[in-house]
């Protein structure tokens, strides 16, 4: 568990590498505010001041890592002597990929991930919606999730997302430890269909794990979907956002035909 200090310190430097840099980090918070041990993340602190940072987050078999280094504190290897300690962690027998998170535009990750030889794998778009008139939509229904849905939305991310079943159930898991989130499962005609995740903080209200089973997309269900829960948050007064991988190009054009835009993009890169 990591302390509050610990925690205010990771925000700080955050903010700092952030506007500095112009980008927008993915540190994972929702799992840092609720770590179990204390073998995932990894600091460097100078005078009392952290000066670098590196997370481990664990989904499943695959562990991603992402960290910073405050501006004037580079070019010092603070960063490579953390990933040479988190990578005895990353590289026990459970975990059988590693990838590395980085912000498109970070010049600084970039030269990093090339002298340790990562390769690239896929990037991820940070959206936001702007304001745009929705219809009413019907046809649908969305309801809390309950512990009898575990097994359908495990199925759901086997059968959209293509994950196994053991990382697909360590990761729903994971989620029902999270208070912040509103899990939704998708019914038409009394069958449930999909799941779609709603997770609200600051004033922001952020999509996740959207999908709908294959035998049922084409239909047009994902796309109302996504108008009334835009149109229900929006009206909240939240500001609404989700990610998506360029890789899923049907997703990036639904998304984008409701208003959404992107701001942020997040590369992806494997490392052995």
């Amino acid at each position: 568990m990591l302390t509050k200090k610990q925690l205010e310190d990771i925000d700080q430097l955050q903010q700092e590498c952030e506007k500095h840099d112009n980008i927008q980090l993915k540190l994972n918070w929702e799992m840092l505010r609720n770590r179990t041990s204390t073998q995932l993340d990894f600091f460097q602190y100078e005078n009392d001041e952290l000066v670098a940072f590196l997370g481990l987050y664990p989904f499943g078999s695959t562990i991603e890592v992402c960290g910073m280094v405050k501006p004037i504190e580079r070019r010092k290897g603070n960063f490579a002597r953390l990933f040479q300690q988190a990578m005895t962690i990353a590289k026990q027998p459970q975990f059988n990929k590693i990838l590395l998170n980085a912000p498109t535009s970070s010049t600084e990750a970039k030269l990093f991930l090339k002298t340790i030889g990562a390769n690239y794998v896929l990037t991820e778009h940070q959206m936001k919606w702007k304001e745009k008139l929705l219809d009413e939509v019907s046809g649908f229904s969305l309801r809390q999730a309950n512990e009898k849905d575990l097994e359908m939305r495990v199925r759901l991310d086997v059968e959209a997302f293509g994950l196994t079943k053991e990382d697909a159930h360590a990761m729903e898991s994971r989620i029902n430890g999270d208070s912040d989130n509103a899990m939704y499962m998708i019914d038409v005609n009394e069958e449930t269909v999909g799941k779609i995740r709603v997770k609200k903080e600051n004033g922001e209200a952020w999509i996740y794990g959207f999908s709908i089973l294959p035998t049922h997309q084409g239909n047009g269900i994902g796309r109302k979907v996504i108008q009334k829960v835009v149109k229900e948050q929006s009206t909240s007064g939240h500001s609404v956002h989700l990610e998506v991988e360029t890789t899923n190009a049907n997703a990036l054009k639904l998304y984008e035909s409701v208003g959404f835009v992107v701001i942020h993009a997040q590369d992806y890169y494997s490392y052995n």
